[in-house]
């Protein structure tokens, strides 16, 4: 039973799955479980689990209602798309895209369904999927306005999914475009200031979006937006103090929102007042990292690249405003890796590239 209990928690994370062990041990303090002990041990470390069948890199992960998360596609994955199920910590296979595609976007719908965007595939494409959990299967969508990839799509309050700048194999463009699942249609909305690729875009708690950074032609772009879906129209928000392509943004508890790629200085957007400050500095700078915020409100930013390809992990607290590294590191350095949040509170990272393609899987364990 020990031994069964103890190897789950290497694959979940024993207890942060909704199971309570049983075995003991006399020899730990206070009559402990000794894989309580084991969790305990392992907090703020990466842990590996079960692989991919496929290799691949700038895929999507998408977790869906029932606590799996589906993969798609990606460099070197081909049409195929696979699902991590988190209680037995291994992947298996699902329903193939209707074309290949990476540098694509896929957003959760409050459907349920998940809608894949964009990407390249010989060109940048236009064409979209919807995949149905129920059966498994992927079934086209309405094309969007415009073929784009390395844009970003964000579901809206409202149901809608925003969908923001990218390449069109030529330049970043500016436009966007609104998907209505309700109708299955897309439209126009208002665009941008700055045409922009490889940038980020955040969801805020006032239910504006504000897209940070990117690339324009070869410029890193420190500038902000933001977008109002009330009038479908985008105002400046401010500039950090550094361009950052592919920089991630992510929302902390108290609103504002933390931005981290291409140097080692992080920033602060605060949407109650629209500035910008700076915050802790990274021990290594990154690009194409992941960052996760973790159920206790700090972030994990994981992998990416600087010289080289990256192994490390660092934690931010939002409480003193500085950079931690993790207790170990991933067990593949990579960047172009996608991450997810599981129920349980760990965090999944998946694939990426290091030179090939990747097909490994680690857990962190806050």
């Amino acid at each position: 039973m020990r031994l069964l209990l103890i190897v789950a928690c290497l694959l979940n994370g024993c207890g942060r799955l909704g199971f309570e062990s049983t075995a003991r041990n006399d020899d730990a303090p206070d009559g402990g479980s000794s894989v309580d002990a084991l969790v305990d041990a392992r907090a703020s470390t990466w842990v590996s689990t079960g692989a991919m069948a496929t290799a691949r890199y700038w895929h999507t992960a998408t977790l869906l209602p029932g606590g799996t998360v589906l993969v798609a596609s990606g460099g070197g994955g081909g049409v195929s798309a696979e699902l991590y199920d988190p209680v037995v910590g291994a992947w298996r296979a699902t329903g193939s895209l209707g074309i290949s595609r990476f540098q694509h976007t896929a957003t959760l719908l409050p459907n349920g369904k998940v809608l894949v965007a964009g990407g390249v595939d010989g060109g940048t494409l236009t064409s979209t999927e919807l995949y149905d959990p129920a059966g498994g299967g992927w079934s086209p969508a309405s094309p969007m306005p415009a073929g784009r990839t390395e844009h970003t799509a964000t579901l809206l309050p409202n149901g809608k999914v925003l969908v923001v700048g990218g390449w069109n194999g030529s330049i970043s463009l500016a436009s966007a475009a609104l998907y209505d699942p309700a109708t299955g249609m897309w439209s126009a909305t208002g665009a941008m200031a700055t045409g922009r690729a490889d940038h980020a875009a955040t969801l805020l708690p006032n239910g504006k979006v504000l897209v940070v950074g990117g690339l324009n032609g070869t410029s890193h772009l420190a500038t902000a937006e933001l977008y109002d879906p009330a009038v479908g129209m985008w105002r400046a928000a401010g500039t950090m103090t550094t361009g950052r392509r592919w920089p991630t943004a992510t929302l902390l508890a108290a609103g504002k929102v933390l931005v981290v790629g291409e140097t080692s200085s992080t920033e602060l957007y605060d949407p109650a007042t629209g500035n910008w400050s700076a915050t802790g500095v990274l021990t290594t700078s990154r690009s194409m990292h992941t960052a996760t915020r973790l159920p206790s409100g700090k972030v994990v930013v994981a992998g990416g690249r600087d010289s080289t390809y990256l192994a490390s992990a660092e934690l931010y607290d939002p409480a003193t405003g500085t950079w931690s590294t993790t207790t170990s590191s991933l067990t593949t350095a990579a960047w172009m890796q996608a991450a997810t949040l599981l129920p349980s509170g760990t965090v999944l990272v998946a694939g990426g590239n290091n030179g090939i393609s990747l097909a490994t899987a680690d857990l962190y364990f806050e």
